[in-house]
């Protein structure tokens, strides 16, 4: 199985996380396939294409999460090993599923304090 390029836009703050993934997806034909909650604000957007699209998107995906927020890492792995998948947040990271079909998808990050689930009674 050939793995494409794994692209991690990490800002501090989700305004710049939504910029940064705005401006990856809109710059190269990437596909946006997870997001991960680090804790203390910091949240990093995943993308996967190959190697070329995938360093255009984040150098474009840094550039806006700059602009608006504060940017933290920004790393491209042109070729990761399959193994290094088990690390990765969520399964569509893995498959390369676009982020509406990931476990990771795009939130108000409230899923994981269960707002929005009807409360037991």
């Amino acid at each position: 199985m050939t793995l494409e390029a794994l692209g991690m836009v990490e800002t501090k703050g989700f305004v710049g996380a939504v910029e940064a993934a705005d401006a990856m997806v809109k710059a190269a034909n990437v596909t946006l396939v997870g997001k991960e909650y680090i804790g203390a604000g910091y949240v990093t957007i995943f993308v996967r294409g190959d190697v070329g699209a995938v360093k255009a998107a984040t150098d474009a995906g840094a550039a806006a999460a700059r602009r608006v927020g504060e940017l933290i890492s920004v790393h491209v792995i042109p070729r990761p090993h399959s193994e290094v998948e088990d690390v990765l947040p969520g399964k569509g990271i893995a498959q390369g599923k676009s982020i509406r079909g990931a476990s990771g998808s795009l939130g108000s990050g409230d899923e994981k304090a269960g707002a929005g689930k009807p409360k037991a009674k």
